[in-house]
């Protein structure tokens, strides 16, 4: 996970860097009835409609709970969509629908999404070594070992690089060290992660933020959303905006972002056969087996019990969480600070949140 500097002082230059707008009154709608299609919010306007829980026959006194539970545990911003509406959205510790937080490694599966366009449009391909972007040298690793590491084991966490260094954060040629062949292990290590960036930078010739804003942001919406020292910033509804179009496989209304159905497949499937509960840079429930973050344990379990077997997440340090659950049509998404214990990725927060969501929504 990336580790911070002083919060401090990045919030007081985010906020030099960027003016939050202040709030406006959205102008949503609350249908009586169960509203029919997919809903996307404009890409340019600031409405999204809301349909009520009880319109989907969900239990509305559960549901207040599953919220209740969620603020809690320090959640400044939880939205859950249905189909695209916004089913209930609720605030704490003075945010609103403007205040952008960091993701930690939630973002990382935009990454994952960045790259299947960046293969799309023929400025990369996944299987081929890292060094060709990063040139040779780029670890410590004899060149034979290098050359077997290639861009897919980055997005499938299996560079075969030592995650038990000193500093997991650290790119530097010295700290990227061999532990084992590429795709022989699965250890959830940042440096390779974050290396990706540099590979996208430099197949691309646009640095994260000019690409993520013409192949992504700018096409859905994500006007407030931006990468500060290599860590995705956004607001709770630019984050469901993101979650909305993974649920739609790369769809946005009119416009498709991901055309490749075959790297969209693979990346919310299981990349390899050691964590069977990750893809390319996203966390899959159902799974009979998962491993964690800095563990090599496989536990024989699914990710979230209490979960749709069908969900996808994105998860960062402190509980940074956007759930994509396909066959419900659901969307959710979770901001703040760790509900209980500073954990990387998956914890607790994800089988008591949907424990009780499950009797709000009678999946």
């Amino acid at each position: 996970m990336v580790k911070f500097i002083n919060k401090s002082s990045i919030f007081l230059l985010i906020s030099f860097i960027f003016v939050s707008t202040s709030c406006k009154k959205e102008n949503e709608t609350q249908p009586n009835v169960t509203p029919s299609g997919y809903y996307y919010p404009s890409s340019t306007g600031t409405e999204w409609e809301s349909v009520s829980p009880s319109a989907l026959s969900w239990d509305t006194t559960k549901l207040n709970e599953a919220f209740a539970y969620a603020g809690s545990k320090n959640t400044y911003g939880l939205i859950v969509l249905k189909d695209g509406r916004i089913v209930k959205e609720q605030y704490w510790n003075n945010w609103n629908q403007n205040t952008r937080y960091f993701l930690a490694s939630a973002g990382k599966s935009v990454v994952a999404f960045l790259f299947g366009i960046a293969q799309q449009d023929g400025l990369l391909n996944i299987n081929e070594k890292t060094s060709q972007y990063l040139n040779s040298g780029w670890t410590s690793l004899p060149l034979p070992k290098e050359n077997l590491i290639t861009i897919k084991n980055q997005l499938s966490m299996t560079s075969g690089l030592d995650d038990g260094v000193p500093d997991d954060n650290c790119t530097d040629s010295a700290c990227l060290i061999y532990k084992s062949d590429a795709g022989s292990r699965w250890a959830y290590h940042n440096a390779p992660y974050l290396l990706l960036h540099d590979v996208l930078t430099n197949a691309s010739g646009q640095n994260i933020n000019l690409y993520s804003r013409a192949k992504l942001f700018d096409r859905i919406g994500m006007s407030q959303s931006f990468w500060f020292n290599n860590v995705l910033y956004s607001t709770t509804r630019e984050a469901a905006r993101f979650g909305s179009l993974i649920l739609r496989k790369g769809i946005w209304n009119n416009d498709t972002l991901l055309k490749d159905r075959n790297y969209f497949e693979a990346m919310t499937q299981s990349s390899q056969q050691i964590n069977l509960s990750y893809g390319y840079l996203w966390w899959l429930n159902g799974k009979s087996s998962f491993m964690a973050p800095t563990l090599q344990t496989v536990f024989n379990s699914s990710l979230v019990p209490e979960g749709p077997s069908d969900m996808i997440m994105a998860l960062g340090k402190e509980d940074k969480k956007i759930y994509v659950v396909p066959s419900l049509g659901i969307v959710a998404v979770r901001l703040g600070d760790a509900a209980e214990t500073v954990t990387l990725g998956p914890s607790s927060f994800d089988n008591e949140f949907w424990r009780r969501m499950k009797a709000a929504i009678r999946y």
